[in-house]
């Protein structure tokens, strides 16, 4: 389904500020599309983080850590800028495997749920657009039901993630494709209902912190 103007203006992101901030690209190439990639879920405080906020965000203080790009199991995913190999099914969330690069402006891109551990090796370089591995799914058992790729981006210390929106060069609101759902939402809290309601003014998680959202008073 499509969105209208009023709804798509909450996707949009500041032309000054895209310029300034966004050093890397995305993490497939070729067109998105229903049958190849688009987005799932955005970083931050969506309605489905919230409503898991406990059960499985509860290390990232309650909100979706990354983005959620769906994309078929064995698709492409490459880096999304240049670097150099961190880790590989390191101990890092997002199973079953994964992949970490380490940028040289001290970022760390994280790939998860991969269908397979990449071939890559740890301290390996790789450039912007090279394969990294394949989109899975978070079981390795759902590739008919769940299959998509989880981007994080990291600080050097791996401590916290920030917003990916922030950070890459993209037309946000044409990836979705006009879908509409849980992941694609945010959820409002009723005593400050103008905070974190754009994919771009979502804030940065600090693991192991304090949950940010557990709201009293929220939309139904």
């Amino acid at each position: 389904m499509g969105l209208g103007l009023a709804e798509r203006s909450r996707f949009l992101i500041p032309v000054e500020a895209s310029a300034q901030t966004s050093p890397f690209g995305l993490p497939f190439q070729g067109p998105p599309g229903p049958d190849t990639w688009y987005i799932r879920q955005w970083y931050g405080n969506t309605r489905w983080a919230y409503r898991q906020r406990r059960a499985l965000y509860s290390q990232g203080q309650g909100l979706h850590f990354g983005v959620d790009f769906f994309a078929p199991c064995g698709h492409p995913v490459v880096a999304i800028g240049d670097g150099s190999v961190l880790a590989v099914d390191g101990p890092y969330g997002a199973a079953p495997h994964n992949v970490l690069v380490r940028h040289p402006n001290g970022w760390v891109s994280l790939y998860g749920h991969l269908l397979a551990r990449s071939s890559l090796r740890v301290g390996q370089r790789v450039n912007q657009g090279d394969v990294v591995g394949q989109s899975g799914a978070p079981t390795g058992a759902d590739c008919d039901t769940h299959p998509h790729l989880h981007l994080e981006i990291r600080n050097n210390s791996l401590s916290a993630t920030t917003n990916p929106v922030r950070l890459i060069e993209a037309d946000w609101y044409n990836l979705t494709l006009g879908a509409d759902n849980e992941g694609l939402q945010f959820q409002l809290d009723l005593n400050q209902p103008e905070i974190w309601q754009t994919i771009s003014d979502q804030p940065d998680v600090r693991f192991g912190g304090a949950l940010l959202n557990d709201y009293g008073r929220t939309a139904p």
